[in-house]
């Protein structure tokens, strides 16, 4: 692969608004852990059932989360040719970090990723193609949840989806309008500038209005994306999609090994309402307030588990763990990654600048 040191995009970081937004992130997580969860769920009920939890359990769920940082790592390798599973591995670990552990992080996040792969010698377009297709395919990956969610529950007859299948509406609308606009995009160049011109009439309003005298095209947009997606997704489509499906399903099984353990062996709650409550949840991962849907996820997790005969003591407990344990381990291994890349970066820079003597 050649190198793409020179030429790779770094994002623009709009520092004002990144701190309006982290501010907002971090008000709303305070207010949904401070005065929603105590509402729809009991922390003193989810403490008394942690209490309860074995060495057995506890090892499961460990075991559980070392196989999803595994998994996790392997996003990256199917989507950039050539990258070994310990770069692949090491990015994504970063990427989330960063995403999800700062406040308004993901434009930063993107740029460190970009780093990566051109010190990875990954050149500049399979860089940006990989990028985009690991974005576009989580995004159908986490619309595609709440449906099959919902599916779940209908199947496990524990109570009327109606009120919830507006979120499978959208849900599944978004997705076939995702799916079908990306796939006509990807089929032709001509269909991608017909599109792109589509694009532009429709935030040409909206851009004079709110813009500022900002310059937008999306033709040009949709036509570069789709030089630099086209090949790869053709080729690679299957493995983009079963990673980013293992990502989500390893998710889930920290989740019910959590609340298999809190439960114990009593009041088993069944696969298929674990699942629903699980993945209908996933929606609030589309609202961009907190990062990676704490707390927004949390609650509406919480609230579908009771509302299907989940104790509140267990559910809230079982939540919180999966939270902490899809969290804190990762965080802690993005931290190391970052730190040993970071190191790795700083020598080869040095030794390619003549200018710097090697250490």
């Amino acid at each position: 692969m050649v190198s793409a040191t020179e030429g790779t995009p770094r994002p623009a970081i709009d520092k004002k608004k990144s701190i309006i937004a982290g501010l907002l992130g971090v008000a709303v997580l305070v207010l949904i852990f401070w005065k929603v969860i105590p509402q729809i769920g009991s922390y003193s009920e989810a403490l008394t059932a942690l209490k309860g939890m074995t060495g057995i359990s506890i090892a499961l769920i460990v075991v559980m989360v070392v196989i999803y940082n595994m998994v996790y790592g392997l996003p990256f390798m199917a989507a950039t040719p050539g990258l070994s599973y310990p770069h692949s591995f090491s990015l994504n670990q970063v990427a989330f970090t960063i995403s999800n552990g700062v406040p308004a992080g993901g434009a930063f996040g993107l740029g460190v990723q970009y780093a990566m792969l051109s010190t990875y010698n990954v050149a500049s377009t399979a860089a940006t193609a990989a990028i985009a297709a690991v974005g576009v395919w989580s995004i159908f990956v986490t619309l595609g949840l709440p449906v099959l969610g919902l599916l779940a529950i209908q199947a496990s007859h524990t109570i009327d989806i109606g009120p919830y299948i507006y979120i499978g509406v959208i849900g599944l609308g978004v997705l076939i309008g995702m799916i079908l606009i990306f796939g006509l995009v990807m089929r032709s160049e001509n269909t991608a500038r017909a599109i792109g011109g589509v694009a532009n009439k429709v935030s040409a309003p909206l851009i004079a209005k709110f813009g500022k005298g900002a310059e937008f095209d999306a033709v040009d947009q949709i036509l570069k994306f789709r030089s630099d997606t086209v090949d790869l997704v053709r080729t690679r489509w299957w493995k983009i999609t079963l990673a980013q499906v293992g990502v989500s399903l390893m998710q889930f099984l920290i989740f019910f090994a959590a609340l298999r353990g809190v439960e114990g062996d009593t009041d088993v709650t069944p696969l298929l309402v674990a699942f629903g409550g699980f993945a209908v949840a996933q929606i609030g991962l589309m609202i961009p307030i907190t990062p990676g849907g704490l707390g927004t996820v949390d609650a509406f997790m919480i609230t579908l588990l009771t509302a299907m005969g989940v104790k509140t003591g267990d559910a809230t407990a079982a939540v919180l763990v999966w939270r902490a344990a899809s969290f804190i381990p990762q965080i802690a291994v993005g931290i190391l990654c970052l730190l040993g890349w970071s190191r790795t970066a700083a020598k080869r820079l040095t030794v390619a600048d003549p200018a710097v003597p090697a250490a």
